[in-house]
């Protein structure tokens, strides 16, 4: 943040866990003055379930920042460490806890975090994963003045974008996260002198996206083709699509598209049309080709169905 009118750089407390979180953190560390970072505390990961920091932590600790990593951010010891730390606003993308009210009231300019859906659309952990799960065609980010409540605060800035034909899970989050940090930093320079208005959310319009289950990865084969690749979409990189053959293997299906306009022929869905080169699965609605998988067969039968 290019400090031309003389004014000293916002005194700012960072808190994030997640990659979604990194393009953020580096720009409010380059634009202001970052007196701490706060993450999730390391969690075992991996098959060895080693203490594994967050991304955040690691970026954090590249730059050589503090970082603070306190079990709940309710703790009364934590709120006295960010008292002494005096932050004039607190950025927050993707830290992954509901803040409590004396934090909140903490920093004179608010606690700003970074959403990537149209608010009030798309409220929770996963809203990425639902926009691609349903379908949506337009998505975007909101930087939105948090309250006690889950992605509820008043609206600061929304911009909105479009969804490729064939964006999966992993990629519009490294997009969206690179637009939300500019944005944030877009907020963060008119803090001061030019506070843009916060607009509230209509509850009404509200809907909700919690966090992906493994079990929705399972394909149901009674579903439109075009469905079942928006859902393969959403499950990139986790949980992952997979099915299962008639004698109980797990398939991973690494890659697929819908077949528009090639019809079944009366097969049931999951009915399998196999040749040297091509790999297409009857749906409820059309064909799925499946381009890329962790076995490959050359058998006509019915995978199992949900």
């Amino acid at each position: 943040m290019a400090n031309t009118s003389g004014r000293s750089p916002l005194r700012t407390v960072f808190m994030g866990t997640s990659a979604f979180a990194l393009p953020t953190l580096r720009r409010v560390a380059e634009g202001t003055e970052l007196v701490g970072v706060v993450t999730q505390p390391d969690r075992p990961a991996g098959r060895g379930r080693k203490p594994t920091p967050p991304p955040v932590k690691v970026e954090a600790e590249r730059l050589g920042l503090p970082v603070y990593q306190p079990e709940r951010v309710r703790a009364k010891a934590f709120l006295r460490t960010l008292q002494e730390l005096s932050p004039e606003v607190i950025v927050i993308a993707a830290y992954g806890q509901l803040l409590p009210r004396a934090l909140l009231e903490l920093p004179p300019y608010g606690c700003l975090n970074v959403h990537p859906s149209l608010l009030p659309r798309y409220r929770g952990a996963a809203p990425i994963q639902w926009a691609l799960w349903n379908g949506d065609e337009e998505t975007g980010v909101t930087i939105m003045q948090v309250d006690e409540g889950e992605d509820s605060g008043p609206i600061l800035l929304q911009r909105r974008v479009k969804i490729g034909p064939d964006e999966t899970a992993a990629k519009l989050h490294d997009r969206l996260a690179e637009l939300g940090a500019e944005m944030m930093l877009e907020v963060l320079r008119r803090l001061k002198s030019d506070p843009l208005p916060p607009v509230p959310q209509n509850d009404a319009e509200a809907t909700r996206a919690p966090r992906l289950t493994r079990e929705m990865g399972l394909v149901d084969w009674r579903l439109p083709a075009r469905a079942l690749y928006n859902r393969f979409r959403a499950c990139v990189p986790w949980p992952g699509t997979y099915t299962f053959t008639p004698d109980g293997k797990r398939l991973r299906i690494l890659a697929c598209r819908p077949l528009e306009g090639e019809k079944t022929e009366g097969e049931a869905p999951g009915t399998v049309r196999a040749d040297r080169d091509r790999l297409r699965v009857a749906t409820g609605e059309g064909i799925l080709e499946v381009l890329r998988s962790s076995q490959r067969t050359g058998r006509r039968f019915p995978f199992g169905i949900t």
